[in-house]
This record gives structure tokens, C-alpha cells and sequence, in this order.
């Protein structure tokens, strides 16, 4: 089974009218010349079935642009992380990775600039003081580096922003690292590790890291940023879509993408394929900030991550922010995109 099977919204105790009034407010956040947003997709899945996923809007920005297609494949973005953690993961399920081991011990350039500290644990946490980006990001992408040229300056050239463990800072530099890790252990590349380990298991036929091997007819063009509109190293531009960048380069769609969603509510499993023990889906899933004696109390309780994806206690704004259960939400307002044995944990007071 590629994907979940289709059902109808009553068939999953869900309210048709309200399925109906929320496909109506992406339509008006995707129709007309003032739209915020050129395209869309929504598909709500429970109980292992889902409604049929449901497109809007366009294939791209451009106000030419054509209707969205119903096998359109989209950017993820920074979605790719949690995907790359996961991966990763089977690593320490077969004793090849060990999440409280120092960076150092698997890439040994990385102790450049006193870094030889940071352990495999903090970059799944975001704690490790890595930088989000590079400082000459733009310049590398301007020049069409290969991904290889990104990683070498992550590990030898970064200058961490503090000690690990003792804040909290988003960091694509520490995934692209791990994705180092994987392929200095494994043997293959990043994007082959992630077809062999996740999406071939999974039979996900519009899933990759890197365009290469997709339809480029099929893939959706994103709105830019003003720094990069007009260049050939854009989010749209052949030589980023094929980079396959670990920290934002995955695509897919959205019938895919809801099997590696299913996989993670069925502990590890999806179908008749268990890829995952149990016990490693609930560590992925617990906060595991706590594991930090260092880390501000606030930042532990208000800003939870697992191991590589985001804990989000009761809904989803600009990249993961939290927001408690009774924070009213303005509905009116299309969303911002959502973005996933470690040392003695320490009690919570």
C-alpha cells in the first residue's frame, strides 16, 4: 500500500460542513490577484484513512501561472529536518550512532573553533550553537557550489553562538552536519540513505531529496524572498532544486507525505512495515530538552523538542510556535509555514 486509503469526512467522525468551510477559506487565501499565497493543498487523515486531498490556487506565483495540478509535488522546505533526524535514527537503532557521543569522535574537523564539545544529541535539539546558515550562503548559492562545499564549511569554518546545551537556537547547519554523519557511516549519500531507509520501504513514488528524478512539470514554484527573485539559485532555480539540501531540498506530496506522518502515529509502523521500534518513535517524541541541566527552565517547558521534531502542544504558527490549549487563533489570516542514551535528564520542578 503507497498511501493511506480514501474515506469520507463523516467516515472518520469528522464534520463534512466544517471539512467544507476550511476548504473554502484556502480557496479564498488562493483565489484572485491579492491572494497571499499562489497555491495549496489540504488533506486531513485519522485513523489511518484519509479525504481525498483536496488542491487550490496555482502551480506558481506568477499571475500567468496554471491551475495547481492534482499530482503537484511541493517543496518542503524545512520539513526536510524531522525527515533527516528520522533517518538517522535507524543509524542509532542498529548501535552505529550514539546520540551522546561528541560530534568529533565520527568527524574529527569538526573541533575547529572550539566545537569539540557540541554532541550528536545537541544537533537534534537545536542546542548545539551552530549557526542557522552560513555567512557566505548566498554567496555559495550564487556561485552553484555543490552541496559538498556547504558541508566542509559547517564543520571546519562554523563559530559556535554559545556553549551547547545552554540555549535553544534553530540551526541548519546542525542537520546538514548530521546529514554528514549518515553518509560518513553509511557509505552512501544522503539522498540515497533516505530512498533506501524511508521513502522505498514506505513505496513513496513522489518523494525525494533533490528534484533529480521527478517531474519538474509537476513541481510547484514557490513565492521568494526579494533576495533572490530574478537569480538563478532561487528556491525555484534548477541548480537549488537539485542540491538536495539536507536542511530544506526535500520534495514530495501530500498523499507521501502522509504516510511518513502515518508512520509516526503507528509507533514506528505503516502497514504490514515496521521500520521503527516503538521505544525509538517515543524518544523522537519527547521533549528532550529536559536532558539539559543548562537550559533556562523557560526555555524547557515553553520551546519543547524531541529528538529533531518540534513538540507542539496544541497548534501550529510560523514554523512550529506554540500556542497553548485556550489561545484564541485568528482564522481569518492564512497560516505561516509549519516546520522535529543521551546525558542524565534532570528533573522538572
Amino acid at each position: 500500500m503507497a498511501s493511506l486509503p480514501f474515506a469520507k469526512p463523516n467516515e472518520l467522525g469528522l464534520d463534512n460542513a466544517r471539512f467544507e468551510a476550511a476548504c473554502e477559506r484556502i480557496r479564498s487565501w488562493t483565489t484572485g490577484p491579492e491572494s497571499p499565497m499562489p497555491g495549496a493543498a489540504l488533506l486531513v487523515a485519522r485513523h489511518g484513512k484519509m479525504i481525498e486531498p483536496r488542491f487550490f490556487g496555482k502551480q506558481g506565483p506568477e499571475p500567468d501561472a496554471p491551475p495547481i495540478r492534482r499530482n503537484a509535488i511541493f517543496l518542503l522546505a524545512s520539513i526536510t529536518k524531522p525527515v533527516v533526524y528520522l533517518a538517522a535514527m535507524k543509524l542509532v537503532e542498529r548501535g552505529l550512532l550514539c546520540l551522546s557521543d561528541k560530534v568529533t569522535r565520527y568527524l574529527p574537523d569538526f573541533a575547529a573553533h572550539h566545537k569539540e564539545e557540541i554532541l550528536i544529541s545537541h544537533l537534534f535539539t537545536h542546542t548545539s550553537g551552530l549557526p542557522d546558515m552560513l555567512p557566505n550562503n548566498t554567496e555559495l548559492r550564487k556561485a552553484h557550489a555543490p552541496l559538498e562545499e556547504f558541508t566542509r564549511a559547517a564543520i571546519r569554518d562554523t563559530v559556535p553562538l554559545f556553549a551547547p546545551g545552554t540555549r535553544l537556537s534553530y540551526q541548519s547547519m546542525g542537520t546538514l552536519v548530521v546529514s554528514e554523519i549518515i553518509q560518513k557511516i553509511s557509505g552512501q549519500s544522503i539522498n540515497a540513505f533516505l530512498k533506501q531507509e524511508l521513502f522505498d520501504p514506505l513505496r513513496l513514488k513522489s518523494t525525494a531529496l533533490g528534484s533529480k528524478g521527478l517531474d519538474a512539470d509537476r513541481i510547484v514554484r514557490v513565492q521568494v524572498p526579494e533576495y533572490q527573485a530574478g537569480s538563478d539559485y532561487g528556491w525555484n532555480s534548477a541548480y537549488w532544486r537539485e542540491l538536495g539540501a539536507p536542511w530544506g531540498g526535500m520534495f514530495s506530496t501530500p498523499e507521501d507525505f502522509a504516510a511518513i506522518c502515518q508512520l509516526m502515529l503507528g509507533q514506528g509502523k505503516f502497514g504490514d512495515q515496521r521500520l521503527f521500534a516503538p521505544g525509538t518513535i517515543k524518544m523522537i517524541t519527547t521533549n528532550r530538552l529536559d536532558d539539559y541541566p543548562d537550559l533556562p527552565e523557560g526555555v524547557r517547558r515553553t520551546q519543547p523538542w524531541g529528538l529533531g521534531w518540534r513538540m507542539i502542544t496544541w497548534a501550529c504558527r510560523a514554523r512550529g510556535e506554540t500556542c497553548w490549549a485556550g489561545t484564541p487563533m485568528d482564522t481569518s489570516a492564512p497560516p505561516g509555514p509549519c516546520s522535529g542514551s543521551i546525558p542524565k535528564r534532570r528533573a522538572s520542578a
